[in-house]
């Protein structure tokens, strides 16, 4: 008669049999659930038969992907269930399974052989569904609904929860699609894990809200006081001129005790990471929830952390990205619409010539049912810009002739105040409206010029650049562009009041109907279902500014190029020789261009 499977709970399971993977993991190797103690309550928690959901609202950096590796192979080897891993998107399931659960499989010995290799005749195995003793394990997408299909499950794994679709196609919110399928066992449990986004549009902020609400108080290695560990404790040595900026040494970064002010130092931290302790802030009614950020983390030190925020607060868009995988926190915004007279009244002037600042020019145009509007931006240091020139082709779309105008126009060179000219880079026109062939057409013969047709995508948290298609007639490349997420940053850098890093200059000759598109949508908050979701609306009509602005932002997000570099070589860049007036009218000779060198311009 075989021996009873041993009575562990998943962290003693880890740490008896778990292998990291090289490829998966900078500490591969044995486990040590002792390497990060936080962790052991929030595995440990799902063996409790009163808990039927965890909510784990965390910062990366922290282990959350390998708590979940964790769970899943325990369940394998010593507890068979029926298993939903649900991941955002198809491909990121099919990711997880190649990259995380197949090195599991393989360097951990105890699952040697429970789960069968898909490339054998009988595994019944594939890509996304695995079957094992007792029990099988689906990786699907929220993106989905066939993945979502009807099919009884005991532990449902939801990760990235903040970045699920608000429907998996028509069927609904993916969460509860998945949390309909454990109804039929007595023991379900469901699990949900993010990094959070936007406060009062976070999915994993709700869900731990309506939880127990834990956090992890640890001792001050020196007084013994019990706190939990927060940002504004940090501190690190600068110098503050009166003029100028100030310098940081991140090098220097401490911990303050709360309580007594004792310094804490990262040589401190794993003490007080033993002792630690998860204590509820509300009272427990079947869902646990745990929120942890990245200063706990055994693999990120005070330094490190200081260093990360340094280069994130030059800009509010990485900022919020900092404040939402680093601190663990979601991020609230500003305001939800800008008022058009109050960027109207910070016009400036700088001549015909562009600025000296500017490195890299791009364009993004806009199709309309009887017109073509174009705005040419100059991007410098940290992607301030300046509004070159904002331009409008009268015609049918469908004609040849409104496009035989743009094209002149953006083959134009741009003076520069530093005496070169600039070509423009990188131009995006959208082809989602009722001109899509015309576009195509136009851009076909143009990729070598940088000239590409996109496609916006309203979608939140979506990349500003997608990954290129060529599902058209014409088989071009074109781009999906994330609109919401590129209207976010617009509209978070016009709000920035100095200039520097981030900041829009607008010209003098620019009209108050510029800053009146510019400014024609907000951002307000939706429930479909009970699910809230961020939807950009219109406050007027006509916003053909904004959107030329988001396909110029986009052009400067697929060139990426060094803005530092780039300035840089410009101020040692040989300077054309000017051509007389005479001899250019005779002659038609164009001015000499500065072609900048962008390294990764064959990722166009």
């Amino acid at each position: 008669m075989a021996a009873p499977p041993p009575n562990l709970k998943i962290s003693q399971w880890a740490d008896q049999y778990r292998q990291l993977s090289s490829e998966a993991s900078a500490e591969y190797g044995k486990w040590l659930t002792s390497r990060a103690p936080y962790q052991r309550e929030m595995m440990d928690i799902l063996s409790d038969s009163q808990v039927n959901t965890v909510v784990v609202m965390s910062s990366a950096q922290v282990g959350k992907t390998e708590i979940i590796n964790n769970i899943v192979g325990f369940h394998i080897h010593l507890d068979p269930a029926p298993i939903l891993l649900l991941q955002p998107t198809l491909e990121m399931a099919e990711a997880w399974s190649k990259d995380r659960f197949a090195p599991m499989l393989r360097d951990t010995e105890v699952l040697h052989g429970l789960v069968k290799d898909p490339r054998s005749r009988d595994s019944g195995n594939t890509l996304l569904h695995k079957r094992f003793p007792g029990g099988h394990i689906t990786m699907a997408g929220a993106n989905s609904p066939a993945s979502l299909a009807s099919r009884p499950i005991r532990l449902v794994l939801c990760d990235e929860v903040d970045r699920y679709p608000v429907s998996a196609g028509t069927e609904g919110d993916p969460i509860s699609l998945a949390k309909k399928r454990t109804t039929t066992f007595w023991n379900r449990k469901l699990v949900l894990t993010s990094t959070p986004t936007i406060k009062g549009a976070s999915r994993i902020e709700a869900a731990f809200e309506q939880s127990d609400k834990r956090r992890y108080h640890v001792p001050c290695q020196h007084c013994g006081e019990y706190q939990t560990l927060k940002w504004q404790q940090i501190k690190w040595e600068s110098n503050l001129p009166l003029i100028g900026e100030s310098t940081h040494y991140a090098e220097t970064a401490h911990y303050i005790c709360e309580h007594n002010g004792c310094i804490i130092t990262d040589a401190d931290k794993l003490g007080m990471l033993e002792r630690g302790k998860w204590i509820a802030e509300a009272p427990f009614e079947g869902t646990a929830g745990f929120h942890i950020n990245e200063i706990y983390s055994p693999w990120v030190t005070f330094a490190m952390m200081v260093a990360e925020f340094l280069k994130a607060k030059k800009l509010p868009e990485t900022l919020k990205t900092w404040v939402n995988t680093s601190l663990g926190e979601t991020w609230e915004e500003a305001g939800e619409s800008i008022e058009a007279d109050s960027l109207l009244a910070r016009k400036e002037s700088w001549g015909t010539e562009a600025p000296e600042e500017v490195a890299v020019i791009t364009a993004g145009v806009d199709v309309q049912g009887d017109r073509l509007e174009a705005e040419i931006k100059g991007w410098g240091i940290g992607e301030e810009s300046w509004s070159l020139d904002y331009k409008q082709f009268f015609g049918d779309p469908a004609q040849e002739q409104v496009w035989k105008e743009l094209d002149a126009y953006l083959q134009r060179p741009i003076k520069s105040k530093t005496g070169l000219y600039l070509n423009i880079a990188c131009v995006c026109i959208d082809s989602g409206g009722h001109h899509t062939q015309a576009v195509y057409e136009f851009c076909k013969t143009r990729a070598v010029r940088g000239i590409f047709a996109i496609k916006g995508m309203n979608q939140a948290a979506k990349p500003i650049i997608g990954r290129p298609s060529r599902n058209n007639r014409h088989k071009i490349r074109f781009y999906p562009i994330g609109v919401d997420t590129a209207k976010e940053v617009i509209y978070s850098r016009l709000r920035i009041t100095d200039p520097g890093n981030g900041y829009c200059h607008f010209p003098l000759e620019r009209d108050r109907e510029y800053f009146l598109q510019l400014t024609a949508e907000k951002q307000v908050t939706r429930f479909t279902k009970g699910t809230p979701r961020r939807e950009w609306i219109k406050t007027r009509a006509r916003n053909e500014a904004l959107d030329c602005n988001v396909y110029a932002l986009a052009a400067l997000k697929l060139l990426s190029p060094d803005l530092e570099a780039l300035s840089a070589a410009m101020q040692t860049a040989p300077k054309p020789e000017p051509i007389k007036p005479e001899i250019q009218k005779a002659t038609a000779t164009p001015p000499q261009t500065w072609i900048p060198k962008i390294d990764n311009w064959l990722k166009r």
